[in-house]
């Protein structure tokens, strides 16, 4: 209180305002952790050449997209080893003279090598993307590792006719077993006529495809993972994390 004429100072008055941090974790979308999970996929290559894309050693992974499951099935047939394996099948064949009704020669040996890798890419484009896109299957091989030898055979011999949805839950094959039939079908239209049975021969080619894929199953299982240098993290993708200020700016980031 102050009367006419007087005077009073007073002291500084400062008030201290305390900085505000907060903990942000940034987690990725789930189709960025598919993702970062396919590159790992692509480097997998039993003893460091062979493709191994179809196959996760991730104990829960992330479903794909349609869009990842084409990419997937793009890098597997333009693979220069894919291109390479289908070579050496015609030469068999032609050292064989299967398929007598492509003749021999440099022209005998091109439509051989044609055939086979039409098959190649008929089947992992049918059974491995456009079915499974369409259906929300995916066309990947789960690898179990534990479990007694029984269970993980019997596991594998499943996985040639059975699968896992997008919602992650088993389920009939369908993408598989029809993509076998749709390729078996497709190929009446390129190899010899001498050699074509109609729906024989689709359904031959369909079995023995569902036969090689129980086969490949087993290997994976207990095989094809210890051939197969530099697996992926089997971990689920880290959070970045940082320190926010009252500022807004990332004092600490990672």
């Amino acid at each position: 209180m102050l009367h006419s004429g007087e005077i009073y100072t007073s002291p500084p008055i400062a008030l201290a305002v305390a900085t505000a941090i907060t903990d942000v974790e940034v987690v990725l979308s789930p189709e960025e952790v598919a993702e970062e999970q396919i590159k790992d996929q692509e480097k997998q290559r039993v003893l460091g050449v062979i493709p191994n894309f179809y196959v996760t050693y991730v104990p829960d992974p992330v479903p794909l997209n349609a869009r990842q499951k084409f990419g997937l099935a793009w890098k597997t047939t333009i693979d220069p080893v894919t291109l390479i394996l289908n070579g050496g099948v015609a030469g068999v064949e032609q050292a064989t003279n299967q398929f007598s009704g492509y003749g021999q020669g440099a022209e005998g040996y091109a439509k051989r090598f044609g055939a086979s890798y039409a098959d190649t890419i008929s089947s992992t484009f049918i059974g491995g993307a456009i079915l499974p896109s369409l259906l929300k299957q995916d066309p990947r091989y789960f690898y179990k590792g534990t479990g007694s030898t029984r269970s993980r055979i019997l596991y594998a011999l499943a996985n040639s006719v059975i699968c896992k949805g997008d919602n992650r839950r088993w389920q009939p094959n369908y993408s598989g077993i029809l993509g076998a039939l749709a390729s078996g079908g497709l190929s009446n239209l390129y190899y010899p006529s001498t050699d074509r049975d109609g729906l024989g021969l689709t359904f031959e080619n369909a079995l023995i495809g569902i036969g090689q894929g129980a086969a490949a199953n087993i290997l994976q299982e207990f095989v094809i993972k210890k051939l197969t240098p530099k697996l992926p993290n089997q971990g689920p993708p880290k959070p970045q994390s940082g320190v926010v200020t009252g500022s807004g700016v990332v004092s600490e980031g990672k």
